[in-house]
Formats: structure tokens, sequence, C-alpha cells
């Protein structure tokens, strides 16, 4: 299997994993509440297009440093994924779909429901787990279209969910279970990328 492939694989499970109980679904679910499906499909589509590029543009600058800032860098910031993911795994209160609650009435036009659906998310990717997974992975494993393209279609397997199928979905996953599974992976991660730095330095 090519290097590309098993980046773009591993980009694709680790980004789906994450955002599965992240607030990315439950934002989509309840814009395709107040929109309609294909308005916020097309929006949220968008907003993870330029987040990915975004992401994986700053995995590929990390490649470029000496290994040691690299091997730092990636476990900060799986580190800080793994934060994020087991605060939120074990915190009860669920704020997310208070966030998206706040839109208001919804506006009737194609275009107006896209880009507000493209705002809502774009804003929510910043720093959030899957946008640092994806730095991560391109600085680890390279190949910066691939990851960022498996980051993508996770990310838009994640909203087709939501938009489709999302109530059943809802009712049948245990949120707080995925995001605590997935926060010790990324600790996982973070310290794998430490016990590399020290064997290099020894």
């Amino acid at each position: 299997m090519s290097p590309a492939i098993i980046a773009l694989i591993s980009a694709f499970g680790l980004v789906l994993a994450v955002e599965l109980p992240d607030k990315t679904l439950v934002a989509t679910l309840v814009l395709t509440t107040r929109f309609r499906a294909w308005p916020v499909f097309a929006g949220v589509c968008a907003a993870f297009a330029i987040q990915c590029v975004i992401a994986a543009a700053f995995g590929h600058v990390l490649t470029l440093l000496p290994e040691t800032a690299v091997s730092l860098l990636v476990a900060a910031m799986f580190g800080i994924g793994a934060f994020m993911l087991l605060r939120e795994g074990f915190n009860e209160a669920d704020e997310a779909a208070d966030d998206a609650a706040r839109l208001g009435a919804a506006p009737k036009s194609f275009l107006r429901s896209a880009l507000t659906s493209f705002g809502v998310l774009f804003a929510a990717e910043w720093g959030d787990a899957s946008q640092l997974a994806t730095a991560g992975l391109v600085a680890r494993l390279g190949n910066p279209f691939a990851v960022g393209l498996g980051a993508f279609v996770a990310l838009v397997s994640v909203a087709g969910l939501a938009v489709f199928i999302g109530a059943k979905i809802r009712s049948r996953i245990r949120p707080k279970l995925i995001q605590r599974v997935a926060g010790f992976v990324f600790a996982g991660f973070a310290a794998f990328a430490l016990v590399q730095l020290a064997f290099r330095a020894g």
C-alpha cells in the first residue's frame, strides 16, 4: 500500500472518529432543523474544504522545521486535542446545541442558508480536534494532499450523516464515550511523538 493511501486512510479514520461525537455533528443537525438540507450541506462542505486546506498547509510548514521541533509541535497538538476531547467527554453539560440555536430564524434562500451554515461550521472548526489532527498527521506522515483529502472526506461524511440520518444516529451513538476513546487515542499519539523524540536525543 502506497504512503499516500496510508495517509489518506489514517486521516479519514482519525477525523471520522473525532468528529462523530463532536459539535460539528450537533451543529449540522440543528442547522438542518432550521434550514433546508442541501443549503446546509453545501455550506458546511465549503467550510470543511477551506479548513482542511489551512490545516494541511500548516502541517506541511511543520515538515520544513528540524525533526526535534516537529516532534515537539506534533506532541503538543495531539496533547491539546486529547485535552479538548477528554474535557468534553467527561463533561456532562452539552452546550453545542445551544451555540447553534443562537442563529435565530431560518433565512429562506439557498444562498443565505448556505452562508449561515458556512459561517457556523467555519468558526466551529478553528482550533478543533480534527484540525489539529490533520496538521499533526501531515507533519508526521507528509502527503498534505492525501491527508487533507482524507480529512475532508471524513468531515463531509459526518455532515452527510447529520443531514440525512442525523436524528437516528443521535439516538443510537454515545457521543461522550466516543469522545473519551478519541481523547485517549490522541494522548497516545502525543506520547508516541515524545518517545520518538527521546530516542532521537538518546
